[in-house]
């Protein structure tokens, strides 16, 4: 099924209980635009509210690139004027907080460039699959800006301080051997077989039963909080609701039985 989005920069579709978001910018390594952002809260908030959708899968567009970073030929409408400014990180903010807000399962497909705001978005992913050709890295330190410590912050969770440290320092390119031995990725294919790869990845998550899915991917993120500020009340809630599940029942019975499970996500 496609959904009908308000920008052609953004496409979405699902199937076999996986929606699949596409950043489309291919001519400019789809760098996001203003109303990408738009998009992404768009898609992002259907899937979480679909009952068809078990994993989301963001990739970008053509073979160059996941995402490249912001669109900078925008930069001079959007972000001149204080105004501008508002509007630009208030869309942002909104992208991030949706991105925040998913309950399902995230995979980022990435190919070629990750840089800058196009690795920001992959760290959203709870997964991260690279094509041989993928390079990583934030060239802050190049361009003078300043880089948000909730980014820091959550690379330093993934990679480890040392890491973060020559990333943001160096502000160098990391190809995807480099990307998978720190940790900032989870493996590397070879390009021809990524689709595949990430398909098959998609395909044993939504398999599985939705509650526990659910309970697993908020127990890991409820570790990047501050130990003052983690639900441990919230998460016991979760982890309590599968137990009172109908899918837990089938999951003991199909067990016995020898056979596949058959989940509903009740």
């Amino acid at each position: 099924m496609q959904l009908e989005l308000e920008t052609p920069f953004m496409q979405a579709h699902i199937a076999d209980g996986v929606g699949w978001m596409t950043f489309n910018n291919p001519d400019r390594r789809n760098a996001m635009k203003l109303e990408m952002n738009r998009g992404v809260v768009q898609i992002l908030e259907h899937f979480d509210a679909s009952d068809e959708v078990r994993v989301v899968v963001m990739s970008g567009a053509g073979d160059k690139a996941f995402v490249s970073g912001a669109d900078i030929s925008e930069f001079d409408t959007h972000r001149s004027t204080p105004d501008g400014r508002a509007n630009f990180e208030q869309a942002w903010s909104a992208a991030n907080q949706a991105f925040a807000s998913l309950q399902k399962p995230l995979i980022a497909m990435i190919r070629g460039f990750c840089i800058g705001g196009g690795l920001a978005t992959a760290l959203q992913a709870d997964l991260r699959i690279s094509a041989d050709d993928g390079q990583f890295g934030i060239p802050a330190a190049r361009l003078g800006l300043g880089y948000q410590f909730a980014g820091i912050k959550k690379l330093v969770h993934i990679v480890g301080p040392t890491m973060a440290a020559e990333v943001m320092l160096t502000a160098r390119k990391f190809n995807a051997t480099e990307a998978v031995d720190i940790g900032l990725i989870n493996r590397v294919v070879p390009v021809d077989d990524l689709v595949n790869e990430v398909t098959a990845l998609a395909a044993t998550i939504a398999a599985n039963a939705p509650m526990t899915v659910r309970a697993a991917k908020a127990s890991v993120l409820e570790t990047f909080k501050d130990p003052a500020h983690q639900d441990a009340d919230r998460i016991n809630a979760l982890v309590e609701a599968c137990f009172q599940s109908d899918d837990y029942v089938e999951g003991r019975t199909a067990f016995m039985e020898k056979r596949t499970p058959q989940f509903n996500g009740k």
